[in-house]
């Protein structure tokens, strides 16, 4: 099979486009023909050796976390689908991921696409609505009425947490973003929001009840003074944070991604109704991986997903 692989850590020119061994599936395993895949911040960062503590790397290793194709062979075991069903599917880091034409997946990591979505869209609503999902609702179960902050609303896990914090009934649901994001932002269900590059947050908002931080560093810190007494502080990896929950009297949750399916099923099920709208920024083609990811590392990406298309 055609793949993009590294075999060291570096900048975007290690990354590879060429031959490399089929996957051959466990019995309880699905082989999967990938046709989209997303490009992550997580993924150039694994390649340039930013997370060797917490996702190490075994060489040559193959990037991406998650991407959408078709059933074609099952495992012995594999009861889980059939041959033919269009599926959307998740990896870990510390796997050979989904920059390639074929990957094998177990029963946890695999999830049917809507017939309405096709693999681009849920190629790239599929890990960052898991994030959005796992954030705002498994860790600070965002109900109506909520007054809910998301930082870095203009993102692929903003835009689509902006969407999901809108569809349960939070309000009013504020961000931030670059000034040139506004309007793109309140068309995702933004009541308000706030130019990070020319205002301060905190002069404008107060007493919410959910922050979910997907930036971290100085800005963790500042979002604990518009959080309410017992309100919640949710957050992803990004820049490095300290923990002042106690001081300020508030809880602080961190949404850790993992493997339990159930997030991803109900992303793909909003999407499948249109509750939610994928965001893909950018179609590039699979030999163009290392071009995608020198784009992202270089802040040139402020909106959805670039996603990558394989057939």
């Amino acid at each position: 099979m055609k793949a993009v692989h590294f075999s060291e850590y570096g900048g975007p020119e290690v990354l590879r486009y060429g031959d490399f061994p089929d996957p051959e599936p466990a019995p309880d395993q699905v082989l999967i023909e990938v046709h989209a895949v997303s490009v992550a911040p997580s993924d150039w960062l694994v390649r340039a050796g930013r997370l060797t503590n917490m996702f190490p790397q075994s060489f040559p290793t193959i990037p991406g976390r998650d991407g959408s194709g078709v059933v074609v062979a099952l495992g012995k075991d594999a009861d889980f689908a059939a041959v033919g069903d269009e599926v959307v599917f998740k990896v870990s880091h510390v796997e050979l991921g989904s920059y390639a034409e074929l990957i094998a997946r177990p029963r946890e990591m695999v999830v049917a696409k809507p017939t309405s979505v096709s693999h681009l869209e849920a190629a790239s609503s599929g890990h960052a609505g898991t994030c959005a999902w796992i954030g705002l609702v498994r860790e600070a179960n965002v109900s109506r009425g909520m007054k809910v902050l998301i930082h870095g609303g203009a993102g692929a896990i903003g835009g689509l947490s902006l969407q999901l914090a809108k569809h349960l009934g939070a309000s009013p649901v504020i961000t931030t973003c670059r000034r040139i994001n506004i309007d793109y932002v309140k068309s995702l269900g933004a009541d308000i929001a706030i130019a990070y590059d020319d205002e301060d947050f905190r002069d404008h908002i107060a007493d919410c009840d959910v922050v979910y931080d997907l930036v971290g560093g100085e800005v963790h810190s500042r979002s604990y003074e518009v959080l309410r007494p017992g309100g919640i502080m949710t957050w992803l990896i990004a820049e490095p944070i300290e923990n002042h929950a106690s001081k300020f009297s508030v809880i602080e949750r961190q949404a850790v991604i993992d493997d339990d399916p159930a997030a991803l099923r109900e992303v793909l099920d909003l999407l499948g109704k249109g509750a939610i709208k994928p965001q893909v920024v950018k179609v590039m083609p699979l030999a163009q991986a290392a071009e995608a990811q020198a784009m992202l590392e270089a802040g040139q990406v402020s909106r959805g997903r670039i996603v990558l298309q394989v057939r």
